[in-house]
């Protein structure tokens, strides 16, 4: 029996439907996209905002990721989704005073969030942050942070040692479907 018409108040959206024929106008690809991590661990100047290097990856579906950044490539102009995670970690226990994790885009700061445990003494925290931004072709993306630590040997912690997979500072991107 085919169907000429069908008006909302005859079909079940949450219904499953098996099409035969071509379905246009849904989907999508989310690429570029990209994971990036620490494998090991990178020590950072006290209070002083810092680019986070990053020396491992998962994927990079365009080979967009270089130099500890991500460039959009060209054709690919449209909105992003941005998030990193970092365990940071101060030499001294109770020396942990705040961190500012930021966005960077094209050289300039563009988003942070700003996380203060001076009230929470400790030594290891995990900081993250996400964005998303509307770039073009050429526009690049960059993570910095800058701990302020008491003992003054801030360090962004790498994939564990102690515990295969854990992977514990990364940064990953993606272009959202429109």
């Amino acid at each position: 029996m085919a169907i000429d018409k069908i008006q909302s108040e005859s079909i079940n959206l949450a219904d499953n439907f098996a099409f035969t024929g071509t379905v246009s106008g849904a989907g999508g690809v989310n690429t570029p996209a990209f994971s990036v991590y620490r494998s090991s661990d990178q020590t950072i100047t006290d209070n002083t905002m810092t680019k986070v290097s990053w020396n491992a990856e998962f994927y990079d579906t365009d080979n967009a990721f270089a130099s500890d950044k991500f460039i959009v490539p060209s054709g690919k102009n449209g909105k992003y989704f941005f998030h990193t995670k970092m365990y940071t970690s101060c030499a001294g226990n109770s020396e942990y005073n705040t961190a500012e994790l930021a966005f960077y885009k094209n050289g300039a700061r563009i988003d942070y969030a700003i996380f203060d445990y001076r009230n929470n003494p400790g030594h290891q925290f995990t900081v993250q942050a996400a964005i998303t931004l509307p770039l073009v072709a050429t526009d690049y993306i960059e993570v910095y942070l800058q701990i302020d630590d008491g003992s003054g040997n801030p360090t962004i912690k790498g994939t564990s040692t102690v515990t295969d997979g854990i992977y514990r500072s990364i940064f990953e991107g993606f272009k959202i479907i429109e």
